[in-house]
């Protein structure tokens, strides 16, 4: 018989037991792969990643914006980076924490669909900075169901 276990959240050994569904343990490993590649791509091709990619503007002004801008950029990306350290050694070392990392990626992914709407509405909706809607905006909702499901496939608890 299978059951939630709630608890697997916290768990009080953290220790490299994965007890939840093996798909969201590679899931989470694919996961991990995409985001580490999405914040190096940030952090250290941040004009591509800027304008290519997240399909802003390059906004000229003396002396030159665009310096601070990246500068910026790169500096999210290299904090997504850490947190994407932060999930690999939970996979290498620590796999009773991943239900937990699967919430905090779910808070990043949920805000961007429905917080980031409601207090940045205007940067993305007036299209002055942008040429079109940035992957991360487009995918988040789709983003935000997958690590749903994961996370509830972290949590499912096989009992053979």
């Amino acid at each position: 018989m299978a059951n939630l276990a709630f608890k697997n959240i916290l768990p009080k050994i953290a220790d490299n037991n994965f007890q939840g569904h093996r798909f969201a343990l590679w899931g989470f490993i694919l996961f991990t792969l995409l985001m580490s590649w999405r914040a190096i791509i940030h952090m250290l091709f941040e004009q591509y990643g800027f304008h290519q990619i997240a399909n802003f503007q390059v906004i000229s002004g003396d002396p030159d914006p665009m310096l601070i801008i990246y500068r910026f950029f790169s500096l999210w990306g290299f904090a997504q980076l850490i947190f994407c350290i932060v999930c690999w050694i939970v996979i290498f070392r620590y796999r009773a924490l991943i239900p937990l990392m699967y919430l905090l990626w779910i808070f990043e992914w949920a805000f961007r669909t429905f917080g980031y709407p409601l207090i940045r509405e205007e940067i993305a909706v007036q299209g002055l900075y942008t040429y079109g809607m940035n992957p991360g905006s487009v995918g988040a909702p789709y983003i935000s169901i997958i690590l749903l499901v994961l996370f509830g496939l972290s949590i499912f608890k096989n009992n053979i």
